[in-house]
């Protein structure tokens, strides 16, 4: 379901890391959440840090929603780098099983096969 990759990078340089690839990889980052200090400005204890990543290449999105516009709502793909316990971490729930999850259409699981493998190579290549 999910694919993590343990760093050794500190979590700002790993966070950088990622965008660098997402942009090399031709995808789009639509939005950053920096869910730790997000939590913190609103007084709550919150010792980990969370940046989550919304990335989407168009045209893929375009098949997908083309294909069964209901699926906009597991768009964009999300990546995530964060620490805990003292180690920085890099996932994403894997797009393939969350799109077939949703939907058998074959057409959207060849989409997400795609997609899985160049954000897998994004986070690998951050890491």
């Amino acid at each position: 379901m999910y694919y993590i990759v343990e760093t050794s990078k500190p979590f700002a340089q790993a966070a950088e890391d990622l965008d660098a690839a997402v942009k090399a990889h031709q995808f789009g980052v639509l939005h950053v959440h920096d869910i730790g200090n997000t939590l913190r400005s609103k007084g709550v204890e919150f010792a980990e840090q969370c940046k989550v990543l919304e990335v989407c290449n168009p045209k893929q999105a375009a098949k997908v929603m083309s294909a069964d516009m209901s699926m906009n709502m597991a768009l964009p793909c999300r990546i995530s780098v964060y620490t805990e316990k003292g180690k920085t971490l890099i996932g994403m729930i894997r797009p393939q099983t969350m799109l077939g999850m949703l939907s058998k259409d074959p057409a959207l699981g060849a989409v997400a096969a795609e997609v899985e493998s160049a954000t897998r190579q994004m986070i690998d290549e951050a890491a």
